[in-house]
């Protein structure tokens, strides 16, 4: 019961202060969670992916150098010809610079950038969302480590009620059906133990995929940052910062682009070139009779200025465009139906976060009025007021009133917490990680892509970071004991 009493401290201590760390903590956690979940790492490398679109695009724009080589073996020649070659052996060189593209590519990059933005914001979406999952997790296994306890609690006090009431009836004080009504209670109570075991270990399972490591002893969370006083404090603060509708926002931007792109499929384009070849016929090329011998070798090159102006192309680009625009139009849809979620996200864990602390003080009413309950009726049993039926309802009583007090603590705290990750308030930056932990930057890849011109440059071949949980023991529903 001391546990009991510790855990329900603890919980307590969540909504008035931090408590002293004893254990592991809730910051911990979401830092294991930072540098492991397989689902943040993965995240972290699809915006990696996103950042090269632009440099992508941006390569449209810029000079091209390709050069060629042939080795030819004439098998026959010409019976008309006289100087009939047997082998020759050529190279070219070619450079093109395009001048104008009908602003494709300036609207290409445009749409690319955007959408790195967009992906930034994924990934930051994608963060809160781990760490509002850690922290119901962490929660969940509290609180389930607490009804394991209350559960355990129930099932010693009924044993020794069975017991008293079994030596009463002995002596002819109580009835086989007071026997019977405490053997019923217990029970149900062992069921009801099982069932919360199994509740934990689910609870512990999943602490683990989340966090990549097994709970320990959990402190209590500490004071939730920056809560807002009212659901319009709240929707403001997530229309400036929720990075779901930030994003679907640079999404719907990127589509403008888009049609600008498809449209350019339509004007003319200009580029500059310049090309040289080398030949030379390794000595094989005969000469007229009579006349000098033929050169071996030739060279050439050449420069001008090439434009390109689409007539008829079977009305594709006019279908792509519209595809654009039809696209464009979806995109702009769901940046409002994403707003719209938001600001109904917001306002239901505002909601939900009011409520759990207004049924915490109320129920704790009820815990304080179910213990001077079972005192009462426990005492008017010693001298023959009660039945034992009504002192195991009493009992029963108390019990349901304990659980509901620590689930609605754990309650308040999860919907607490969402209601930071609505608000795009719930990173690792607004929760005070980076003094422990490097931080993720993700302009450091955008910034090096950028500046990567060669096209032999490559990265190592990719290997998983995150970790493994085949390790960890299957976790039990046992608590340790004090």
């Amino acid at each position: 019961m001391r546990r009991i009493g510790l855990k329900a401290a603890l919980l307590a201590c969540a909504a008035l202060g931090a408590a002293p760390a004893q254990g592991e903590t809730l910051k911990e956690a979401l830092i294991a969670a930072y540098t492991t979940n397989p689902q943040l790492e993965a995240a972290r490398a699809n915006l990696r992916a996103t950042d090269e679109g632009e440099v992508i695009q941006r390569a449209g724009g810029l000079p091209s150098l390709s050069t060629s080589g042939n080795f030819t073996e004439f098998l026959k020649s010409s019976s008309s010809s006289f100087i009939a070659p047997e082998r020759s052996l050529s190279a070219n060189v070619d450079l093109s610079v395009p001048i104008y593209s009908g602003g494709s590519v300036r609207n290409g990059i445009h749409a690319a950038r955007n959408r790195v933005e967009a992906g930034r914001a994924d990934l930051r979406g994608t963060e809160s969302a781990i760490f509002a999952q850690v922290v119901a997790a962490y929660m969940d296994v509290i609180l389930n480590e607490a009804i394991v306890g209350l559960s355990t609690r129930n099932v010693e006090v009924l044993t020794v009620n069975l017991e008293a009431t079994s030596d009463r009836f002995e002596i002819g004080e109580l009835t086989r059906t007071d026997v019977a009504q405490s053997e019923s209670r217990l029970a149900l109570a062992r069921t009801d133990l099982r069932s919360s075991q199994a509740n934990l270990i689910s609870a512990r399972e999943n602490y683990i995929a989340l966090v990549g490591m097994a709970p320990g002893e959990l402190d209590a969370p500490p004071p939730l940052p920056g809560l807002p006083e009212g659901p319009d404090d709240a929707v403001d603060v997530a229309l400036e910062y929720n990075p779901d509708l930030l994003a679907a926002r640079e999404r719907a931007e990127a589509s403008g682009y888009d049609i600008e792109v498809a449209g350019a499929g339509r004007l003319p384009t200009l580029s500059a070139f310049a090309s040289g070849g080398y030949q030379d016929y390794l000595g094989t090329l005969g000469s007229i009779p009579g006349q000098t011998a033929a050169d071996q070798t030739s060279t050439t090159a050449q420069a001008g200025l090439r434009l390109s102006l689409p007539i008829f192309q079977g009305g594709r680009v006019a279908a792509q465009q519209r595809q654009a625009q039809a696209q464009s139009s979806a995109a702009l849809e769901q940046a409002i139906a994403t707003e719209r979620s938001v600001i109904a996200q917001v306002r239901a864990a505002f909601s939900s976060w009011r409520a759990a602390n207004a049924i915490i003080a109320s129920t704790q009413s009820a815990v304080d009025a179910a213990e001077l309950s079972l005192e009462g009726v426990r005492a008017e049993n010693s001298i023959g007021n009660r039945t034992i039926l009504e002192v195991l309802n009493a009992e029963q009583e108390l019990l349901a009133a304990r659980v509901q007090l620590v689930t609605a603590r754990r309650n308040a705290y999860v919907a607490g917490f969402s209601l930071l990750a609505a608000m795009g308030r719930a990173e690792a930056r607004d929760l005070g990680l980076e003094g422990d932990v490097p931080l993720y930057d993700p302009v450091a890849n955008y910034d090096r892509s950028r500046s990567i011109l060669i096209d032999w440059h490559s990265d190592p071949d990719p290997i998983a970071t995150s970790t493994s949980t085949v390790d960890i023991p299957a976790q039990d529903g046992e608590i340790p004991a004090e």
